[in-house]
């Protein structure tokens, strides 16, 4: 027994469905790339594929399976430019899950067809149910993007010396609930990167030992200094607070993250 392969529509598969990937990759992970590099990346890919079957060793699942991160890592290498291997494994799990969500969709719709149409289905109607999945996942992506998004708040530090402000990107965490335990001023929390581009802010008679409790560590102790001046710019308002207290975090944020601060929800109170 044996299957005949049509290399021509394997190839026009494969760079249609990682047009779709590598667009859906593109908007989770935060990445830009104009349509040619999107385009190479994707042809690229289906080569390599169509490469992968024509290769007489083992059989074509298998090989296509071995094949399939090293193909994603090429894939986005040459579309978005990510070289660091951290990155790349990162963006290859995102596109493999992208896979899966669109062919179990694919799937589904195509025997949905073959029921309908009861006989072999084209190209072209193949094609269909993969730009129906790119549109709904599509539309998911966006809609946890906007609930993730706002929840972010543009924070605006004043560092007295020398005079200059210093915009950030804080997510407000309505599960917050770190205070000082003299004071019983709420806490925010800061990324070590951040803590070293407002270093001119902290002084050593402004220091704070702040206790906390996360998950995977019972307890510990945050280094935290009090901040002269910020402004919370909300949706329809500003927020000036004087007085507010940072702690340091060195895990949890990431240089890669796109907020750089953890907002205690008590600073949004007038």
């Amino acid at each position: 027994m044996y299957y005949k392969l049509y290399i021509d529509s394997v190839f026009i598969l494969q760079l249609t469905s990682n047009l779709y990937l590598l667009s859906l990759a593109g908007r989770i992970l935060q990445c830009t790339a104009t349509h040619g590099r999107i385009l190479m990346g994707a042809a690229l890919g289906a080569l390599m594929v169509c490469g992968t079957i024509l290769v007489p060793a083992g059989t074509v699942g298998i090989r296509i399976l071995v094949s399939t991160i090293p193909v994603s890592m090429c894939m986005l290498y040459v579309t978005f430019r990510i070289c660091h291997k951290r990155q790349l494994i990162r963006a290859s799990l995102v596109m493999a899950g992208c896979g899966f969500f669109l062919g179990g969709t694919m799937i589904w719709i195509l025997n949905r067809l073959r029921t309908v149409l009861k006989g072999d289905v084209s190209l072209v109607l193949t094609l269909v149910p993969g730009g129906l999945s790119y549109l709904v996942l599509l539309k998911v992506v966006g809609f946890l993007r906007r609930r993730k998004e706002s929840g972010l708040k543009r924070v605006v530090i004043y560092v007295p010396e020398p005079a200059r402000e210093i915009p950030v990107r804080a997510l407000l965490d309505t599960g917050n609930h770190l205070t000082d335990p003299l004071s019983g001023e709420p806490v925010c929390v800061i990324s070590k990167r951040l803590a070293e581009e407002i270093a001119d802010c902290f002084r050593p008679e402004k220091y704070h030992a702040v206790p906390f409790r996360s998950i995977g560590r019972e307890r510990g102790i945050l280094d935290a200094y009090e901040l002269p001046e910020m402004m919370i710019e909300d949706e329809t308002r500003q927020i000036r607070k004087e007085h507010v207290i940072v702690a340091i975090c060195n895990t949890g944020m990431s240089e890669e993250s796109i907020y750089q601060m953890i907002l205690h929800p008590r600073l949004l109170e007038d």
